[in-house]
């Protein structure tokens, strides 16, 4: 993982020119479809020359507000800037958009998370406020993460070092704190908390191994970890690190089986094993 929180070697085999491709030719279809949505598939995918152009746009417009300040045209150029310095940022973008249509049966297109699917709005956002964090621009970057969380009901710190292939569904509800990692191919239900205990400064939230499911309204409190391929039952409450490979839950949450596959957040599969 990089000091932006993504780590660039996973998932090499995202093709992200054929998912743009995929993009273009989806939002001509859907605009024939609906009429009265085709500007808006215009303007935020076909007027656009490449993803990284589209991913500044869109996250721009979408955290932009006509009475507040950045204006959505500063905010697209503030974000066009990060993606020149960090192009990370676009290819974790297009491995989330891969993951949502992998795991997500309700999304049959790439255009659908990209545009519509909040949890994958609300984690593009973090990423940019983390560069800026990153840049020592900290107030800018928590102005996003408040924009954010007022917008889609998601808080995530912009401290806290985010992997690819990360899929919220639902989303509402989650709340990722300052000192929080996770992995690379997470998977997250609404209502997570990646809480933190204690006042001190340094290290005190979670962090989340690679391929860890965290199922709907699950709490995972402190500087305790979870072993990658691990899943958290829904509404579990998980106090003490997780080894890899089994499931937990309850309250407090203790290990009861082991998943049947290696790497659960793939199959988004909620059922406690035994």
């Amino acid at each position: 993982m990089s000091d932006n929180g993504i780590d660039s070697g996973l998932n090499s085999d995202i093709n992200g020119d054929s998912i743009w491709l995929q993009m273009r030719s989806e939002a001509a279809q859907l605009s024939a479809d609906e009429p009265l949505l085709s500007e808006y598939y215009r303007q935020r995918v076909l007027c656009c020359d490449d993803f990284p152009a589209a991913l500044a746009l869109h996250i721009a417009a979408q955290l932009s507000d006509a009475a507040d300040r950045p204006s959505l045209s500063q905010l697209a150029t503030i974000f066009q800037q990060l993606l020149v310095a960090c192009p990370d940022i676009a290819a974790a973008a297009l491995t989330d958009i891969a993951a949502y249509f992998e795991r997500d049966p309700a999304c049959n297109n790439y255009c659908r998370p990209f545009l519509f699917f909040k949890g994958f709005i609300a984690v593009q956002a973090q990423r940019f406020s983390h560069a800026l964090w990153q840049k020592k621009r900290c107030v800018l970057a928590r102005h996003i993460q408040s924009r954010a969380s007022q917008c889609y009901d998601v808080d995530i710190h912009p401290a806290a070092r985010i992997g690819r292939g990360v899929m919220v569904d639902h989303a509402t509800g989650l709340v990722i704190g300052e000192t929080a990692v996770v992995g690379d191919n997470v998977s997250f239900l609404h209502g997570v908390t990646l809480g933190g205990v204690g006042w001190k400064a340094g290290q005190r939230h979670p962090r989340i191994g690679t391929g860890v499911l965290v199922s709907a309204g699950a709490k995972i409190l402190g500087d305790i970890s979870i072993g990658d391929g691990a899943k958290v039952g829904a509404g579990s409450v998980v106090l003490q690190s997780v080894p890899e490979h089994v499931t937990v839950a309850g309250v407090p949450a203790r290990v009861v089986g082991r998943p049947d596959e290696s790497l659960p957040a793939l199959s988004m599969n909620q059922a406690i094993d035994h």
